[in-house]
């Protein structure tokens, strides 16, 4: 007599990596979502001339991702970690730890560009029914291009720059406004930014995962340091039953199936296929070597441990928040417009500390002669 299905969840479900990759992203979402809620509210009341008080999220400082390059490579050479964009050096550091230790893992389990991909392969599942696949011939010259973004950025940066330059672009008007920059750039959107941002909605509705797996150079630069991981998805060929389920629900199109060891650079330690698998111990997601398996509820604990525990330890170490005053952001924002917060080819106005403070003063001293 055949059992009758049932639905009820068991312990291992709830534990299961989907479930617990959900649940970090969304935390992560949440948590981004309020960055931007608490930025937005800082920079309105500094727009209309309001000292804020609001304090201004240093989180908001994870979407510099180039600001953060520069503050590493100038950090690597003087020992110093500016404090105009320390967090954001702080963030890129902890994504990078991730990187080494468990694969791609802040992809599918922090971004939140990874997770509406993920929404976005689920409509085109219900569209098509099926997952489309890029012929291989075309795949692998567009995987391309996200590395070639990662070697213009790399030779801009790495190589280029020297230690004057680089203290130069962090000090510089451009660079302290940043952020605020790129809050206006999705607040006040243009229509050529929309219309790009609308076809690449499209795109990864008809190819999955499409800005993910073509485009993005920090995508790039994390699938070159995974290939450094101590973590990676292994197979025991003894023990599989060669079901190929693991390669079926591989949202990087790795055939996990035919491999001892997964060492591709797009493998992002989501960890479907050791979900999937029904053959117990056949795969794994193991750190070094077989025998070592970091089970999902263990693998999401260090997920979340490197992120919390490292924006803990850059508080306590005053690399956190940075030291640009909110006086300084209320002039800042007021004459945004004018070149001196602009950029031509990379290069960007100096920093001139006494004229600046001398140009704040001013604008203090005529907005109190306007309230009296």
């Amino acid at each position: 007599m055949k059992k009758k299905h049932t639905s009820k969840l068991t312990a291992a479900s709830w534990l299961s990596a989907r479930r617990l990759r959900k649940t970090v992203q969304f935390g992560f979402l949440i948590t981004v979502l309020a960055i931007g809620v608490q930025f937005a509210l800082f920079v309105d009341q500094a727009g209309r001339g309001i000292p804020p008080t609001i304090t201004r999220p240093p989180g908001v400082e994870a979407f510099l991702p180039i600001s953060a390059l520069v503050s590493l490579k100038y950090w690597l050479l003087t020992g110093v970690i500016n404090p105009i964009h320390p967090s954001g050096l702080m963030i890129f550091l902890m994504i990078v730890a991730t990187a080494v230790l468990l694969k791609r893992g802040f992809c599918s389990w922090i971004c939140p560009i990874g997770l509406l991909s993920e929404q976005l392969a689920a409509v085109h599942r219900f569209i098509f029914r099926r997952r489309l696949r890029m012929p291989s011939w075309l795949d692998i010259p567009l995987r391309g291009i996200k590395y070639l973004l990662l070697a213009f950025f790399l030779w801009s940066i790495l190589l280029k720059m020297d230690v004057r330059v680089l203290h130069q672009f962090i000090f510089s008007p451009y660079n302290r406004v940043a952020d605020v920059k790129m809050y206006f750039f999705f607040a006040d959107i243009s229509m050529v930014a929309m219309t790009v941002l609308a076809a690449l909605f499209i795109l990864s509705v008809v190819v999955p995962y499409f800005w993910c797996r073509y485009l993005c150079p920090y995508g790039a630069l994390l699938g070159g340091l995974s290939l450094l991981s101590l973590g990676k998805i292994r197979r025991d060929p003894e023990t599989c039953i060669n079901c190929e389920k693991c390669t079926r629900v591989c949202p990087a199109a790795i055939k996990v199936h035919e491999a001892t060891t997964v060492r591709s650079d797009e493998c992002h330690g989501c960890m479907n296929c050791v979900d999937v698998c029904p053959a117990s111990g056949a795969l794994d997601f193991t750190l070094v070597r077989r025998g070592t398996a970091l089970r999902p509820l263990i693998y999401a604990a260090v997920v979340v441990f490197i992120f919390a525990g490292g924006s803990v330890f850059a508080r306590l170490g005053g690399v956190w928040q940075n030291r640009i005053s909110p006086e300084e952001y209320l002039f800042h924002i007021r004459h945004l417009q004018l070149p001196l917060y602009q950029h031509q080819r990379g290069r960007v106005p100096a920093y001139q500390d006494s004229a600046i403070q001398r140009r704040i003063e001013q604008y203090h001293r005529q907005s109190g002669k306007q309230q009296d």
